[in-house]
Parts: C-alpha cells; structure tokens; sequence
C-alpha cells in the first residue's frame, strides 16, 4: 500500500506554508490529522529513508492518500486540526474521552435555597461554585456541607411536596426547611457559612465558629457547643486535606506518564490554593507515543477543543512540547485570554507538579497491572479447576464475628478486571447458636442464592467459602437444596501450618483435595479474593459490635500543659479529630513544633 503513494512526486508540489495534513489508507480511511507550521518539511520527515521510529513506520505503510488544507497561521491550524480530531476520531491520533464539562456546586436562589451538582448551561438562578475536575470530588464537597451545615440538597419538586420530612431530616442531614422546622434567620446563617466554605474562606469560617463556640459554652448551652465543636472537627479535617502549605492562586497541574500498553494523564486542580480534587485520564493511543506528545495531544484535545472548559491562571506540566505556544496562541484567539504553560518550577509548585507525576505513574501502573495480571490469573485459575472457559465472576463467603457476638457474613465478587465492589454484599447474621459458623455459612448462601433463584442476581461461575471441609459441605447442602448442583464449589483452608502459600483446597468436595505451588497465578487470585472476603467481614463485624475507638490521652505528654492541651482541643475540634490527625497536621496547630507534634502523635497511637 505505501508503494501505490508517490511521495516524491507529491512533495514536490506540496506548499510550504502552515496548515493540515490527512493521511488515508487505500480504502480512503483517514488514518491520522496533523498540523505543521511548514507542511513540506512536517509531512518530508514521515518519508525518509531511514531512521524512522516505530510509530512512524506503521503510520506510512498504511498510507495511500494524502491530503492538505493551507492556514493562515499555525493557531488556525491547530483549531481545524482539534475539529477534525473531535468529529473523526482517527485510530493513529491520540484521543482523549472526557466528559464534556466541569461539574459545578450550584446555590439556587429563594429563601430556603439548595446545593446540588450542575454541567452545562448556567441558565438557573443562582450562584456556581467550582469547577471541580470530577463529580466524585464535588460530591466530597456536598457530603460534608450536609454533615456540617444541614443545608438541604434535594430537587425543588420533592422539596415543594413534602408533608413531612424525610429521612435526611431523621438523620441530621437537613434541618427541614420543606416544613418549617428551621426559620428562615438561621438557615440563612448556614447557607452563609457553606458559602464560605465553598469561597475557600475555611480559615476565617473556622474562627467565626470557633467563637461562637465559646459563646454557647459560656452560655451552657452545652448541645449547641457540641453541635458547633463537630462542625470545626469536620472543617479542620478537610483543611487539612485539601490545603497545600504555601500554595495560592487557580493552576492546574497537568503530569503524563507513558508505559508499554497505554498512557495516562494527572490532572490536579488547584483554585485559590485549595485543591479542589484530581482525576485520571487514560487516553486511547494507536501507536507508541512520547510523553510529550501525550501531553501536547491532551492539552489541545482538554482546553483547546472545549470552549465551554473553564480556564486556570496557569497550567504546571511535567514535560516541554513545541507546540505548547501554539496551544496558548490558539486559546488567545478563541477565549481572548492566554494561558501560561510553565515546565521550570520550583518551591510549592515544584511538589505540586512531583505530586501529579507519581500518581499517573501509580495510576497508569495500577490500570495495567490490574487488567493484565488479574486476566491471567482467571486463566490459570480454569486451567488448575479444568474448566473448559475462563471463569467471568468469582464469588468468596466468609464468617466473622467476636466469640458469637455481631456475627457477619461477607460476600465479595471479582471479575476478570477486578474486584465488583458494587455487587459485594454483607449478612447479618441472626437465629443461630452464637460461634457456629456453619450455620452461618448456611444462612448467608440461603439468602444470597435464594434470591438468585428468584431471578435477583447473577449466578458466579466458581463459589468459594473460606474455612474448608466443613464450609465447603455446608455450601454443597444449600447448592442442593436450590438445584444449582452445576456450581464450581471451590473450598479454601489454611492448612496444617497456616500460613499464606501452603492452603489446602478443595475441588466441589472433600475427596478432591489439592495444593498449589506458592508462586501459582491461580493460587495468588485464590488468595486475593479470600483476604478480600476476609477483610470486608471483619469491617460489617466491627461497625455492627459498635466498638468505641480507643484514645489516648493528653496528660502524659511532655510539654503539653493545660493551655497547649485546651488549645490543641479547640483547634482540632476534639480529642477524636486530634487522634485522626497525622503528625504534620498537628505540626500545624498554633504553638506546636515538629518535634512536640511527633510527641504528641506517639503518645495518642501508642499501645
């Protein structure tokens, strides 16, 4: 097929002026869009002879058609060249799928107004906070203004049609305004503390607050210092978590990181040196592609070609890309606003950038490592059980509970991509004779499968119980009586020395009994999915039994006296806030120094 394209003949009458060029296949497929400042030199070097890179060679042998559109200018060139992307999609670009716009906190207008997520069009009346980089992170930002503020977050219609309040009433989600459980004055006050918050004004919201605090204390209105004293904890905490030490300004901080197999892109946003949240993007890549070029791609595909994306005062990236001024020449002329692209970066932004590498590193490796390895490990799986195809869902069941008491059953779902954490499910377990973990077993399968049998569900291709003959006896007994005697029943127990990678297994019953090397793919996943179980019963067990956290106290901390201590309490909102904080959070207080913090820490972690 190259050889059907005269590139000599076509170059010779190529202009070499700044536009875009569009490569086709013999069956006029566009292959790939580019766009060059001099379109002879640009599309000369995919002809050469020699020294071609991979990527480059796969490109050209597929090319039998090749076709140019002349711009005025290099900005024009790259805005024609983000449209042709967008609409054709072809497979050698780098192609960027992301929504199509920010979320936003939105505060509707009216008395007793709501806080909701909003895309697209600012047409409601009201006020937009944001944007965030993902819903997950706007979601973070609802949940604590619920917890802290009680400001209502349901649709209009539902609020305008209440008799009585709902649940987030019942749970101290909201304050009812749908039925005139909270005046109007107070609300207000709420609603001008979450603004705060979502201004990023959580420092002077933490003193007014803290005030207040004192105030009711003073007053003995004890439950409402309580009340206030939760709210600190709450905003400390997120402070905390959000805030980087000596960072201002609106920067997103854009890191890519390139492996065999794919790429991925870490965008961290910061606004008013408050970060916001971050999210990952994976791009598609055709052919093996450079950081630099994913980079570039990614810029102009994200700000270029989105005109409704709302733009920082500056991106921080990890890499240097020539077409970086041609990127913030095109955003000038669409926007009227430039952006800076900064590369050399020191102090603050040296570690936000840092910050951004390693997580698309960690990321992309996860991505990989999790869809590749996982895969294999169901293939080695099917072939240790014999089964003629690869198992597509994998369910695991175990037991826990404290000498009988809170006794909760797990059950937990892998896929071939990993764990199905939306179709894990907890039982608790009731009506059994308090440690008799097989009759556990029986009540957790019965309910699991009796509802399959009802057609609520999916059956799994293999079922695992943790705890060996007798579990795995116990689930071919409720198999039996539901008629799904089909089932892969696969038992897993620890064996004579109980240690990880000498399990003894047991193959639909206890006369196939078998073992696997320590370094076995299929024994790895085996182990995997069952701690996985194990973990998800043991944290349904503790929430159920209610035990208290355990915390240490104050007193015996060198140089914390009562001031310090009254101090730290007031600044953390409590001994519990105080006892999540890390060392450097504590370092924070007024008054503490590093040392003192580590002190402190030690003393409220020690056993």
């Amino acid at each position: 097929m190259s050889q059907a394209f005269d590139a000599s003949a076509f170059l010779a009458t190529c202009s070499g002026r700044p536009g875009v060029y569009r490569m086709f296949d013999a069956e006029a497929r566009l292959l790939y869009v580019g766009k060059a400042k001099n379109l002879k030199k640009r599309l000369a070097s995919y002809f050469r002879k020699t020294g071609l890179a991979p990527k480059t060679a796969a490109l050209v042998g597929r090319i039998a058609q090749v076709e140019t559109t002349i711009t005025a200018n290099e900005t024009e060139a790259l805005l024609l060249e983000q449209n042709l992307i967008k609409e054709w999609r072809p497979p050698y670009n780098i192609l960027l799928r992301d929504d199509k716009s920010y979320p936003y906190v939105f505060l509707s207008d009216g008395d007793f107004p709501r806080l909701g997520i909003h895309r697209g069009a600012k047409k409601a009346k009201g006020r937009y906070f944001g944007p965030y980089p993902s819903a997950g992170a706007i979601r973070e930002s609802l949940s604590l203004l619920q917890k802290a503020f009680s400001v209502r977050q349901c649709e209009d219609s539902y609020y305008a049609n209440r008799t009585r309040p709902c649940l987030q009433y019942q749970i101290k989600r909201c304050k009812g305004p749908c039925v005139g459980l909270v005046d109007k004055d107070e609300y207000a006050d709420d609603i001008r503390h979450s603004v705060m918050f979502l201004e990023g004004r959580s420092q002077q919201l933490g003193n007014e607050l803290n005030a207040e605090m004192e105030k009711a204390a003073m007053a003995l209105n004890f439950e409402r210092a309580a009340e206030l004293r939760d709210q600190i904890a709450l905003l400390r905490r997120v402070q905390d978590q959000q805030y980087i030490e000596g960072g201002t300004g609106d920067v997103d901080v854009i890191a890519a990181f390139v492996n065999p197999g794919g790429a991925c892109v870490h965008l961290i946003s910061v606004r008013g040196g408050r970060v916001l949240g971050s999210k990952n993007f994976f791009p598609q890549v055709g052919i093996e592609e450079e950081v630099a070029e994913v980079m570039a791609a990614f810029l102009s595909q994200y700000y270029v070609g989105n005109a409704e994306r709302e733009l920082p005062g500056e991106l921080i990236v990890n890499v240097v890309h020539e077409d970086f001024e041609a990127i913030s020449e095109a955003l000038q002329t669409l926007r009227g606003r430039e952006l800076t692209i900064t590369h050399r970066v020191r102090g603050t932004r040296a570690r936000w950038q840092q910050l951004a590498v390693t997580n698309a590193e960690q990321a992309l490796n996860a991505r990989l490592a999790n869809r590749q390895h996982m895969a294999a490990r169901f293939e080695a799986l099917a072939q240790v059980l014999g089964l003629d195809e690869v198992p597509q869902r994998l369910e695991c069941y175990d037991i826990s509970h404290s000498s009988g008491e809170a006794t909760v059953a797990s059950c937990v779902v892998f896929g071939p991509e990993g764990p199905i954490k939306s179709d894990y499910r907890r039982f608790n377990i009731e009506g059994v004779t308090a440690g008799d973990d097989y009759a556990a077993m029986h009540q957790a399968l019965t309910r699991r499968y009796g509802r399959i049998k009802d057609g609520e569900g999916k059956l799994p291709d293999v079922l695992l119980v943790d705890g060996g003959k007798g579990q795995l006896n116990m689930a071919r007994d409720v198999m039996q009586e539901l008629a799904f005697t089909d089932l892969t029943l696969l038992g897993v127990a620890k064996g004579v020395t109980r240690k990880a990678g000498f399990e003894t297994l047991y193959l639909n019953d206890v006369h196939h009994e078998f073992t696997l090397k320590g370094d076995s793919p299929a024994l790895h996943l085996i182990q995997q999915i069952r701690d996985e179980a194990h973990r998800f019963a043991i944290t349904g067990h503790r929430a159920r039994r209610g035990k208290a956290r355990r915390v240490s106290s104050l007193e015996d901390v060198a140089g914390v006296g009562p001031k310090r201590r009254r101090d730290l309490l007031k600044h953390f909102g409590g001994l519990q806030e105080l006892n999540r904080a890390s060392i450097d959070e504590i370092a924070k207080a007024p008054g503490i120094s590093k040392k003192l913090a580590e002190s402190i820490y030690a003393s409220l972690h020690s056993e």
